[in-house]
């Protein structure tokens, strides 16, 4: 019997642990005036990344039934029964066991315990509970996907820094407005398999203004590293660019009338995430130099 190794990927949400991996490496940077041990930095982004794809495909687990009438979400490999829930049970476990063990044993336990409490508020309270209990899921969830930088951090320094909970902060107040773009743009999916999405249980215009207020909270809090001097004079001025393309965005989704401009925000968003840790880390390097 051959193993569909592609849909066993796709379990585990590749882009999005990518993206979770990319702000861990960050915060390992960050952790040290220097480089990183290199031991430490590449058992920790195993663990991590290995525990985060163990989550993603409970996730996947759970919403199975979601996933097979929802557009988006057709494809992937339960509903089609390319993955038996079984075997995708079995996956995830794997994975988590594989994970945590790497932390644990290769790392240090600090990281694996607040590992393994994302896993749980992602995996159990966020897609069992939260998700389908609250429109305020993903505001309330949103810890769980915030934590990989300071897993990050912890995996170099074994100790929990108020700098890399700086860096918590700001992927916490990103991620509703990142999210809910999305689900302006997905709102009747959603509503069709009456998954209590803030645009589904309070509209689209509420969920607008929503999505305006976050980014607004966000523009002072991505710049905390620059006031705390975590960072220096490219980071403020990388960071002041990226939250000027954010808010025109979100401005055009909140004022406009065009059906793309949820979609075209929410992937504005992902970039914004990806470049302001970029250049966080450049910002790093050349402070310190």
């Amino acid at each position: 019997m051959s193993i569909n190794f592609r849909a066993y990927y796709e379990l585990t949400k590749p882009r999005v642990v990518m993206l979770m991996l990319l702000t861990a490496v960050v915060g390992m940077f960050l952790a040290v005036p220097g480089l990183p041990p290199t031991n430490l930095m590449l058992w920790g982004l195993i663990g991590i990344g290995l525990s985060a794809g163990g989550a993603a495909v409970i996730n996947h687990l759970v919403d199975e039934r979601f996933d097979a009438i929802m557009r988006r979400t057709q494809s992937r490999p339960l509903p089609t029964g390319q993955v038996k829930p079984s075997q995708a049970l079995i996956f995830a476990i794997l994975l988590s066991i594989i994970g945590l063990s790497i932390l644990i044993f290769l790392v240090n336990p600090l990281t694996a315990i607040l590992t393994f409490f994302s896993l749980i508020g992602y995996a159990v309270i966020y897609t069992i509970y939260l998700k389908h209990a609250t429109p305020q899921n993903i505001v309330i969830g949103g810890l769980a996907g915030a934590m990989p930088p300071l897993l990050g951090w912890c995996a170099i320094t074994n100790n929990i820094n108020p700098n890399a909970l700086l860096l918590v902060l700001i992927i916490f107040v990103w991620t509703p407005p990142h999210f809910w773009a999305l689900a302006i743009h997905r709102h009747k999916e959603y509503q069709n398999v009456a998954i209590p999405m803030l645009p589904v249980t309070h509209g689209i215009e509420f969920t607008k203004l929503s999505v305006f207020l976050y980014t607004i909270l966000l523009i002072p809090v991505s710049l905390l590293p620059f006031v705390f001097g975590m960072s220096g004079k490219i980071y403020l001025i990388g960071t002041t660019l990226l939250d000027i393309g954010f808010l025109y965005w979100v401005c055009r989704l909140t004022f406009g009338k065009h059906p793309a401009n949820g979609i075209k925000t929410f992937w504005y968003s992902i970039w914004y995430l990806m470049i302001l840790f970029v250049v966080l880390l450049v910002d790093h390097y050349y402070f310190l130099g």
